[in-house]
């Protein structure tokens, strides 16, 4: 298994959180691998052999790229052989603007995009082992992009102070955070990312335990409750079933397990 993150440039940091890559060779047999929903976007760019979706039992193939917007639920993918990918992962209230598309709560999207005119470019240096290469020229195409749209300060603040609080800060005080009203915020909130400030604060909050249970499955229930602002344990883990299809206990109990393949704190693919 093979991870790699890259910094955003400092012109990209209020779209993009990072640039990453996997490689694992899965073998001969079809494996399936579950997204965990976090408060991210994710363009993703794959290699290697066909990837497919798991669409109410039919598995449905993935072009690349394609987009994964935020998730409610865990999302299914299936493969075989190589395993590689590169991923931009977007803050889900720039993603859409940044790529010029019509915001929406798709989980999984299949999108036509001029960026897609990279892929034989990129596949060809990945399959040669040149990654920095490869994600240089991902860097330079949104850097392009990103010249061309103007900031929304506005959304820029609420997302800072959303992540600084790990989800935990009501509508009310992001929007005076921002500088704005509620009913300005949530509007300008549902036109860049598809969702209210509640939906992304609530999986910003999910994927703060998500990655504390991923990195210390002896973690207390009760105290991430109470340190993340939930109700009571009984909140938390109705949440995190809600979001993970699993109690944080069995999530827990396969962190320990070593069953996820990405190491560290991102904890999105986990082989099933």
């Amino acid at each position: 298994m093979q991870h790699q993150e890259f910094e955003s440039p400092d012109e990209l940091r209020d779209a993009i959180k990072c640039f990453w890559y996997d490689k694992r060779d899965v073998g001969d047999q079809q494996v399936s691998f579950d997204v965990v929903p976090d408060g991210y976007a994710e363009l993703i760019f794959h290699f290697g052999s066909l990837w497919s979706l798991s669409d109410n039992g039919t598995l449905k193939p993935l072009p690349s790229p394609f987009l994964m917007g935020l998730l409610n639920q865990p999302a299914v993918f299936y493969t075989n052989n190589r395993l590689e990918i590169i991923g931009i992962r977007c803050f889900p209230w720039t993603v859409f603007d940044l790529l010029g598309l019509t915001s929406g709560k798709d989980g999984v999207r299949i999108v036509e995009h001029p960026i897609a005119q990279l892929q034989p470019a990129l596949d060809e240096l990945v399959r040669a082992g040149r990654i920095e290469e490869a994600i240089a020229q991902v860097k330079q195409y949104f850097l392009k992009a990103r010249a061309g749209i103007a900031t929304d300060s506005m959304l820029f603040k609420a997302g800072v102070v959303m992540r600084e609080a790990a989800g935990t800060m009501p509508v009310s005080e992001v929007a005076a955070a921002a500088h704005a009203t509620v009913r300005t915020l949530e509007r300008k909130f549902r036109q860049s990312s598809g969702h209210t400030v509640k939906d992304v604060s609530a999986l910003i909050r999910f994927e703060q335990v998500r990655n504390q249970l991923w990195s210390n499955p002896d973690s207390s229930l009760a105290g991430l409750a109470h340190e993340l602002g939930y109700t009571d344990q009984s909140h938390l883990s109705r949440e995190f079933k809600r979001y993970s299809g699993t109690t944080p206990a069995a999530f827990a109990r396969n962190a320990k397990k070593g069953k996820q393949i990405v190491p560290t704190d991102f904890v999105t693919f986990i082989h099933t």
